[in-house]
């Protein structure tokens, strides 16, 4: 888990941790889109997160009083966000929903930490980000604008958007005031993973049982790898730049789209590259120009 990162220089690890998380992060969405009962899926994955975040509750030191709102907030956002997640996976395509998901974040993470929470851009940042957001507007519109019938699909993959940036302004500024990494972690993960359970309860009631049984094995590995990257870009945020983490997890878009032409057999298209190489030269041109 990430308390073995201090050690390495953090200039040098915050890219190298988002990327890694990036991945991680397009990997269990692949593995619950492939998943035909996604509400159990998502059920599984959730109950993951609190069962590991109970594990660390009692180990971590518990967060400094001035951290507790932030992870309520957080807690809530994230319910939010998996609700409308599984809402879009369930209406649209893996290659339409996960791009426009991920690549609505950046862009608003952008705008609120400057002109809300006062936080510096560098001109070179800000051409970084704005190329990396055209890329993921561009893998998200590859195979043509949605029509009438997928509004509702868009619109849940929009707000899921909304919610990580939301939970990703929430957790930067949080997690800088628990004192303990490992600690806001712990407790965010035990708060958020008890609720999705609970309203997958009420929908299903007995049923749900039966529906989780043949999931087991693919829905807590999706679990454990959702935490793991969801610990590594906390980590990262607790040591680098908002807007410039916000951009580079969303690289995990360039994984989703590799994913679902491999996996899913997507077509991947010319137009679907060059939007993965504008994501690339975004990157590179925010380690040019001096991220963290």
């Amino acid at each position: 888990m990430p308390t073995a990162l201090p050690s390495v220089s953090g200039a040098a690890a915050v890219p190298v941790v988002v990327l890694a998380s990036a991945l991680l992060h397009a990997v269990w969405n692949g593995l619950t889109h492939g998943l035909r009962d996604k509400l159990a899926g998502f059920t599984l994955i959730s109950l993951a997160s609190a069962g590991c975040g109970a594990v660390l509750v009692c180990l971590a030191p518990v967060p400094d009083a001035a951290a507790w709102p932030y992870i309520a907030a957080s807690a809530a956002l994230q319910v939010a966000y998996q609700l409308l997640l599984l809402r879009a996976y369930q209406l649209g395509d893996f290659g339409q929903m996960y791009p426009t998901a991920r690549g609505t974040s950046p862009v608003v993470v952008a705008l609120v930490s400057t002109t809300l929470l006062g936080h510096a851009l560098p001109v070179g940042q800000a051409l970084g980000i704005g190329v990396i957001a055209c890329g993921l507007v561009g893998l998200a519109v590859a195979d043509g604008l949605p029509g009438r019938a997928h509004l509702p699909a868009l619109a849940a993959a929009l707000g899921t958007g909304v919610m990580i940036a939301s939970y990703t302004l929430v957790d930067g500024t949080g997690v800088r005031a628990a004192g303990s990494v490992i600690g806001y972690i712990a407790w965010l993960f035990l708060c958020q993973g008890l609720v999705l359970p609970l309203i997958a309860w009420a929908r299903r009631g007995p049923a749900l049982l039966t529906a989780l049984r043949p999931l087991y094995g693919r829905g807590l590995a999706g679990g454990l790898l959702s935490l793991l990257a969801y610990g590594l870009v906390v980590w990262a945020q607790s040591r680098g730049n908002l807007s410039t983490i916000a951009a580079l997890r969303e690289t995990s878009i360039v994984f989703g789209a590799l994913i679902g032409a491999v996996v899913f057999r997507e077509r991947l298209g010319h137009r679907r590259i060059a939007a993965s190489v504008a994501v690339l030269a975004g990157i590179a041109i925010l380690q040019l120009t001096g991220s963290p």
